[in-house]
Parts: structure tokens; C-alpha cells; sequence
């Protein structure tokens, strides 16, 4: 018997729209967003809204002060630090789990990510080159076969992906970036686990350097 497939709640879609905003940059980091607002934009009560913002609080992409209200996240160097340290060690850990069980996978997966990357920069599509560029690190995990590792990462995927967003601004972020991809694309293909390492730590170390330089205008978007 073939399994239908439910339909998304209303909070699942509201929660969705709601983080591609942020992701995606159409509210400014630090900006306050209205329950009412987006209620009324989406047609919907104010409880999906409410209980979305819940969930975007724990991906920590907002901030929920009572009495003060809704806004969205905002850095400090310690956050980008610990950030940056979060995904050096998952990601490594991913990639090592994926060459282990599904190297073969993994790098066909990365290597047509990476040419649709190649030809959105080309096209000047920054936006799809961006959701290609987090495309590219959730591949990792993909092919890891260790949910846990998945879920861990999965919970601040959107966050990382909207500061992948307000790096796009920095042109020489955005070739040095889709250089370093290349090159994991290689370590990959070599199936060589300890430059691979290398250079993701690489890649890890420089965009939390372009961070913390970056901070303060990042923050005032």
C-alpha cells in the first residue's frame, strides 16, 4: 500500500517563510519583526506565527524578549568564534563518516554542486549561488549515515546560511570561497581524508576572519 504524503502544517509554512527572510536577507539582522505583520501577510492566525518564531529561537534565528518582542539575530566575534568552531568540528566529522561509507556519493553530489556554483557566479545569480553554497556543506552531512551529526548540524543550518548571505556583500570572500570548494572537490576525488581536512579548516579559518573583521557593519547590515 502505497503511503501518502501528509501535507505540511500551517506552522511548518509559516516557519519556512519566515526563515528564508532571514536567510535570505529581506529583513536586516537586529530588525524587530511583527507577529501581526506576518500575519496578516500570510493570511494566517497568530499562533502558527507565534509558534514558527518559537522554532526560529531555538535555530537561533531570532531573539524573543516578553514585553520587548521578536528580532532578528545579531553577532558578536565570541558568537562568530563559536560558531566557526561548531562547524570545523561537524563538518569534519561528517566528511570523515561520508569518505568512510559513501565517498563515491559524496563526491558526485559535490562535483554537480559544484558546477551549478560555477555557472550561477557566471550568470551573476547570487542568490542561487548561495543556496548552492550551503547545498554544498549539507552534502557532508547527507552522506554521513550518523543522524545525530545530521540533526546537530541541520538545527543551525538556516543561521549559517544567513551569514553566508551578509558575506556575499565582500566579492573576494565569494571567489576565494568557490576556489576552496574546488579544491575540497579534488581532496575528494583523491580520496585524500587529510588534505581534505585541511582545507576545510582553511576555508573555516578565513570566512571567520572575514566575520570578525566585518562584524559591526554585518550586524547593521
Amino acid at each position: 500500500m502505497t503511503e501518502l504524503e501528509r501535507p505540511r502544517s500551517l506552522t511548518a509554512l509559516v516557519t519556512e517563510h519566515v526563515r528564508n527572510m532571514i536567510v535570505r536577507g529581506e529583513v536586516p539582522l537586529g530588525a524587530s519583526i511583527s507577529e501581526r505583520s506576518i500575519s496578516a501577510e500570510l493570511k494566517v492566525s497568530k499562533t502558527p506565527v507565534r509558534e514558527a518564531l518559537a522554532q526560529l529561537r531555538n535555530e537561533g534565528l531570532v531573539t524573543i524578549v516578553p514585553q520587548s518582542g521578536v528580532r532578528v539575530f545579531t553577532l558578536s566575534s565570541r558568537e562568530v568564534r563559536a560558531i566557526c568552531a561548531f562547524r570545523r568540528v561537524t563538518e569534519n566529522a561528517a566528511l570523515q563518516f561520508a569518505m568512510a561509507e559513501n565517498a563515491g556519493a559524496l563526491l558526485a553530489d559535490l562535483e554537480r554542486i559544484e558546477r551549478e556554483m560555477l555557472r550561477a557566479l557566471g550568470e551573476g545569480d547570487v542568490r542561487r549561488y548561495l543556496d548552492l553554497d550551503t547545498a554544498f556543506h549539507l552534502a557532508f552531512f547527507a552522506h554521513c549515515g550518523n543522524p545525530y551529526l545530521q540533526s546537530a548540524y541541520a538545527l543551525y543550518s538556516g543561521k549559517i546560511a544567513a551569514l553566508r548571505t551578509h558575506l556575499a556583500v565582500r566579492p573576494q570572500h565569494t571567489s576565494l570561497s568557490l576556489a576552496e570548494h574546488t579544491q575540497i572537490v579534488a581532496a575528494v576525488r583523491d580520496r585524500d581524508m587529510e588534505r581534505l581536512s585541511a582545507i576545510l579548516d582553511a576555508h573555516l579559518a578565513r570566512t571567520q576572519e572575514t566575520y570578525e573583521i566585518g562584524v559591526e557593519d554585518i550586524t547593521k547590515g
